[in-house]
């Protein structure tokens, strides 16, 4: 099993959890999160006064699925949060050694 972990812009969050849906991702878990990375943060203007913000607002998704469907969950991730902009974000594939499911006990691929 792996755990795909997707940084994104916030107003891809939709386009994404529909694209995933739709290839049969039956859950994710989402977070709201904040960074950087070739965009270093931009200036906004709050009341007159000018400001450096370092840390963008964006979202990360999180889906564990079975290696057999990794380079499709990937790819949809991608296409769905894609925008050809700056600060599109990133995507982490990791390894997952155990999982369980708490209520009903089962384990590896029956707990995905």
């Amino acid at each position: 099993m792996k755990k795909v972990e997707c940084i994104i812009k916030p107003f891809k969050l939709d386009e994404v959890r529909a694209a995933l849906l739709e290839v049969g991702v039956r859950g994710m878990t989402v977070s709201e999160v904040r960074g950087f990375g070739r965009q270093r943060g931009h200036t906004e203007l709050f009341r007159g006064s000018e400001y450096t913000t370092n840390f963008l607002p964006k979202i990360k998704i999180e889906v564990v699925c079975n290696e057999d469907r990794l380079d499709q969950v990937v790819q949809v991730m991608m296409k769905a949060a894609r925008t050809g902009m700056v600060g599109d974000g990133k995507i982490f594939v990791l390894p997952v050694e155990q999982c369980y499911r708490i209520r009903t006990g089962e384990s590896q691929d029956d707990a995905v």
